[in-house]
C-alpha cells in the first residue's frame, strides 16, 4: 500500500471520526434529562479529527494529482 493510499484512509477515518462525534455532541445538547451530560469532548474531538482529516486528505489529493 502506498503511501498516498495510506493518507487517503486515515484522512477518511478521521472524517468519520468528526462525523460521528457531531452526531454525539448533538445528541449531547438536546438530551432531555440535563444532568445526563456525559464525560466525552465532543467538540474537541470533532475539531482534532476535522484537523487531521482535511491535513490527511489534503496531501493525500496532492500527492495524487502530482503523479
Amino acid at each position: 500500500m502506498s503511501g498516498t493510499e495510506q493518507l487517503g484512509i486515515l484522512g477518511l477515518g478521521a472524517a468519520l471520526i468528526a462525523l460521528v462525534a457531531t452526531l454525539a455532541d448533538r445528541r449531547r445538547v438536546r438530551r432531555t434529562n440535563l444532568d445526563a451530560a456525559g464525560f466525552m469532548p465532543w467538540t474537541p474531538i470533532f475539531f482534532g479529527s476535522l484537523m487531521i482529516a482535511c491535513v490527511a486528505l489534503g496531501l493525500a489529493l496532492r500527492a495524487w494529482f502530482a503523479g
